[in-house]
């Protein structure tokens, strides 16, 4: 590990789950996004909602192809203008479905960032970092170049990029992964937003910078009291920095519950199998990595029933001809299954 990626002193993050869960800053209801690919429709998100209040941490976990990004996407009001967005996605009670481009802009760099998984495609590669991270504070903050160059060296150095002064001028190919992903931060922090999205941020970095990136995140977020959307298909990240998981698969949701009662009570088949397919230290040398079984459904289709139920091994005749109702318990837990795991029906 190189000095400039080495990490600095970090805030251990709270165990997961403890963090409770104050006024909602962000509310998602019953969003549905539908796409068009090849002249045909993809139902990519069918009925999402989840809340998250300031400070608070929530996770979006599901394969790929399970909508995680498009609802994302959705969020910030960034898909293509064919999409079809329907469902609320308020924040601070405002519905951002149907705003105007010109107040969504404003919008996605005061109130709400995200930070993308490559940080090579959200970089200029014909750009020094310093001007990509001032052009967008002075597009948004009343800041002279001077005032506006300074902001960025400021914000380099609360990201650790050694020698943000120096940096400030290198081009995104001078730099390693890790501190890419950092100036992409920088980038997304530079108005204060009050809400984060990392849609699969750490996804394309080796295993200690990803723990550097997430425990920069962490301290972030405390000193600037954020809201932080995590959208990965890593389980174990989930496990150890959120309050809350959303579990998606096909578009729907399968199960949504504080952190610490999802992974010591699972009612979802779906997360079961998810938990199932991690690979294990303690498995014999050379023994079959273990996998869900089976193919995602066609979303191009509406589908009746549940959408695991092909790959489910409780299926019965009822779930793929009717959609299951979505149940709570405990509460707090909510689960759709006509089966759930703990009581008895799964092996």
């Amino acid at each position: 590990m190189s000095a400039a990626d080495a990490p600095g002193p970090v805030l251990a993050p709270p165990p997961a789950g403890e963090r409770s869960a104050g006024a909602p800053l962000l509310e998602v209801d019953g969003l549905r996004v539908t796409l068009v690919a090849r002249g045909r429709q993809v139902h990519a998100v069918d009925g999402l909602s989840y809340r998250v209040a300031a400070g608070q941490t929530v996770a979006i976990i599901g394969e790929s192809g399970s909508g995680k990004t498009v609802s994302s996407r959705a969020v910030m009001g960034l898909l293509p203008p064919s999409a079809r967005v329907e469902g609320h996605v308020r924040f601070a009670g405002v519905d951002l479905v149907g705003l105007p481009e010109r107040e969504l802009r404003r919008r996605r760099a005061v109130d709400l960032a995200i930070v993308l998984q490559d940080p090579a495609r959200s970089l200029d590669p014909t750009m020094r970092i310093g001007p990509q991270i001032t052009e967008a504070i002075r597009a948004h903050l009343p800041l002279s170049r001077r005032a506006a160059r300074e902001r960025a060296i400021e914000l380099l150095g609360r990201v650790r990029i050694p020698e943000p002064r120096r940096r400030y001028d290198d081009y995104p190919h001078q730099l390693s992964g890790g501190m890419r992903q950092r100036v992409v931060i920088a980038a997304a922090l530079s108005c204060n937003p009050k809400l984060l999205i990392a849609d699969e941020a750490t996804t394309a970095l080796d295993v200690t910078t990803q723990a550097q990136i997430m425990h920069l995140l962490v301290e972030l977020q405390a000193e600037l009291g954020m809201a932080l959307v995590l959208i990965s298909h890593d389980l174990g990240l989930a496990a150890t920095y959120t309050d809350e998981v959303v579990v998606m698969y096909a578009g729907r949701t399968m199960e949504h519950a504080p952190t610490r009662e999802l992974f010591h009570n699972v009612r979802s088949p779906y997360t079961k199998a998810l938990l199932g397919a991690i690979p294990r230290l303690d498995r014999p040398p050379h023994d079959r990595l273990p996998v869900v079984q089976g193919r995602p459904p066609d979303l191009t289709r509406r589908m009746q029933g549940c959408p695991f139920h092909l790959r489910c091994p409780s299926a019965a005749e009822r779930c793929a001809a009717e959609r299951p109702p979505e149940v709570v318990d405990p509460p707090g837990h909510r689960f759709a299954c006509f089966f759930p795991h703990g009581e008895g029906n799964l092996p």
